[in-house]
């Protein structure tokens, strides 16, 4: 029994990928730069084996916050420190943050007892916001976390707060630009629900192989 478990902690896997910075327009005067996390495993810890979701680094920021809460003696990787003076036209800049936040992905990745914790998964693979990541987490919404994850079309759709409900199941969607363009938010209309997709995403597996080699992950029982 023992070694059928060693064999399986080998053999398990989590390869996770920060990429392609993109500048998103949030009104006349504001906009900020989000980028796409992709996610392949076979880890029993996720719900989904592949996934694509776009976050911010704010966002990341709130993430950590988190999972410090749960991380008790457990310390936790730092973030690359925030510059009011970040431009996607410096190259550098990008790069350093991109791999900041791709390494302390990783490292978050590596610990059973962070990975227990639902909010990771909601940022990892749904397109909720952090509104309603929370909202989720705390079972405030009329979904749950494995519905919010599997009912979410990863990758494509951006996070829209919906300010007349807090307990929406849905998300607006938005169009995207290459490095360097901006993408207009639209405006709030009708609920447009979750789209649940594949696991089996060739962009995705291409993308994921032109990152850095798989984590492996270590066998554990996750909630």
């Amino acid at each position: 029994m023992d070694s059928m478990l060693d064999n399986l902690s080998k053999t398990e896997f989590i390869s996770i990928c920060v990429q392609d910075p993109k500048l998103v327009k949030d009104d006349l005067w504001h906009t900020h730069v989000d980028y796409e996390i992709c996610l392949q495993t076979n880890s029993m810890c996720f719900r989904k084996k592949a996934s694509r979701v776009r976050r911010r680094y704010s966002e990341f920021v709130w993430l950590r916050h988190c999972l410090e809460q749960n991380a008790l003696i457990i310390e936790l990787p730092k973030l690359p420190p925030g510059n009011p003076f970040f431009s996607l036209r410096n190259t550098i800049q990008v790069s350093q943050r991109m791999k900041g936040m791709q390494e302390f992905l990783e490292i978050v990745l590596h610990s059973p007892l962070l990975l227990s914790d639902s909010r990771l998964h909601l940022f990892l693979q749904s397109d909720l916001s952090i509104t309603k990541i929370e909202k989720c987490a705390c079972g405030k919404t009329r979904y749950t976390v494995a519905e919010a994850i599997q009912r979410s079309k990863s990758g494509y759709t951006s996070r829209l707060e919906d300010k007349a409900s807090c307990d929406s199941d849905c998300e607006s969607s938005s169009s995207s630009s290459g490095l360097g363009l901006i993408v207009d938010t639209p405006l709030r209309g009708s609920p447009v629900p979750f789209f649940e997709c594949s696991d089996r995403d060739p962009e995705l597996f291409s993308c994921l192989s032109e990152c850095q080699t798989p984590l492996i992950a270590p066998h554990s029982s996750c909630t």
